[in-house]
């Protein structure tokens, strides 16, 4: 059975630091590039970074640019966010997913498997 176990949330005063992981299990995690991507209350989902199978190629939405940063340690099968500098524009649940190396990033359409979220709350 594949999962993705997202941790990590929290609530946080802006400006404050989280790190989220996402442990995989149920499939092979290191033939996978991986994402995450967030959804604020009454917002549609929003690709936030992606990472290739290998550990390189690592990307960003506009907004998290310099804040964000993804890593994923394939011995663990394990991705992570490190977020810094949090804003109240970050409150959102986040989910990681797996997909294929070849995928655009934030075309979810292509994404294999979904993990559960993890609920980050920045207050201002």
């Amino acid at each position: 059975e594949v999962q993705l176990q997202a941790s990590g949330g929290g609530s946080v005063q802006s400006g404050g630091s989280l790190r989220l992981s996402c442990v995989a299990s149920g499939f092979t995690f290191s033939n996978y590039g991986m994402s995450w991507v967030r959804q604020a209350p009454g917002k549609a989902r929003e690709w936030v970074s992606q990472i290739r199978s290998g550990g390189g190629g690592a990307s960003y939405t506009n907004s998290v640019k310099g804040r964000f940063t993804i890593s994923r340690d394939n011995t663990k099968n394990t991705l992570y966010l490190q977020m810094n500098n949090l804003k109240p524009e970050d409150t959102a649940v986040y989910y990681c997913a797996a997909h294929w190396d070849h995928v655009v990033p934030g075309d979810m359409n292509e994404y294999d498997y979904w993990g559960q979220g993890t609920e980050v709350t920045v207050s201002s």
